[in-house]
């Protein structure tokens, strides 16, 4: 995975093939197979370069095929499905060895006025005030910090707790909770595209691991099989990727190999601006 912000915003800087074709490096990582998060930022930033500047992406919806390979580039191609009055719709195909490994449908949108409400943000202490979440995870898995720092260097991300026997988010209606804050590790851009495609490499970072929490394991926990096979996000108002924002994170059910996990990020002045749902496999292996 990335090691730096700089790192992190080259991998999304696609190389530009052909016509609606672009091309996405890898980063030098430990990783097995290429981090879901990558691809789907990539294959978001192949489709922001067909569209105009003053439509905003406002959902996407993704499916995860095949493992990718960390070795080679992907090749992004991308279908001009639609140009409406108010709303653009873009399809892209992630493909490798030539076989596709991953599809991604975004949505943008023209900015108008309308009805407005959201949900009240969850009151937690201040980033500043909770641990690192590569600190918990090396007491949880024994790998130490600066295996996971190396990792995720390019996001600075604070683990506010969960709902695990004695954690500090507690509902008697919901058994799987997690909250954290998250940034960009450094100054980004002004451009709003590259703060999304940011939030959308950020998403897939922790959310499956809310289904996790009250078998008190973790991803990458041996004798665990763990994958993102969906991945769904709604973007809401405008955010700074490289500002705090507190992902609420809850899974409402886990069952068949398959875990559901559903997140709400929240500027810290309480805006609510994004949402996000995946399924993953969670599977038990000898």
């Amino acid at each position: 995975m990335p090691d730096s912000l700089d790192d992190l915003l080259a991998v999304l800087d696609l190389e530009t093939i052909e016509d609606n074709l672009f091309r996405g490096r890898q980063p030098e990582t430990r990783l097995q197979r290429v981090f879901g998060g990558q691809v789907a930022g990539q294959a978001l930033m192949a489709a922001v370069r067909t569209v105009p500047p003053e439509r905003a992406v406002h959902s996407l919806h993704a499916y995860f095929l095949r493992a990718g390979d960390t070795t080679v580039p992907i090749v992004y191609d991308v279908e001009l499905v639609r140009d409406g009055r108010s709303f653009t719709t873009r399809r892209v195909v992630a493909r490798q060895h030539g076989t596709s490994i991953f599809y991604l449908t975004a949505s943008f949108h023209k900015s108008e006025g309308g009805m407005e409400h959201q949900d009240v943000m969850p009151e937690v202490p201040a980033p500043e005030d909770c641990p690192r979440l590569s600190e918990l995870l090396e007491k949880m898995s024994g790998l130490p910090v600066g295996a996971w720092d190396k990792e995720w260097a390019s996001l600075d991300v604070r683990y506010v707790g969960d709902s695990r026997p004695g954690g500090k988010v507690t509902s008697p209606d919901h058994p799987a909770l997690a909250r954290l804050w998250f940034r960009a590790a450094g100054q980004m851009p002004d451009e709003p595209t590259t703060h999304a495609c940011v939030l959308t490499y950020a998403s897939d970072l922790t959310l499956l691991g809310a289904a996790l929490v009250p078998h008190n394991t973790y991803i990458g926990a041996p004798g665990l099989q763990t994958a993102s096979l969906d991945h769904t996000m709604w973007f809401h108002q405008p955010f700074r990727a490289d500002e705090w924002l507190l992902y609420d994170q809850v899974s409402p059910i886990a069952h068949g190999a398959r875990g559901l996990a559903l997140g709400r990020v929240f500027a810290a002045d309480g805006r609510l601006v994004a949402t996000v749902a995946q399924e993953g496999l969670v599977r038990s292996v000898a």
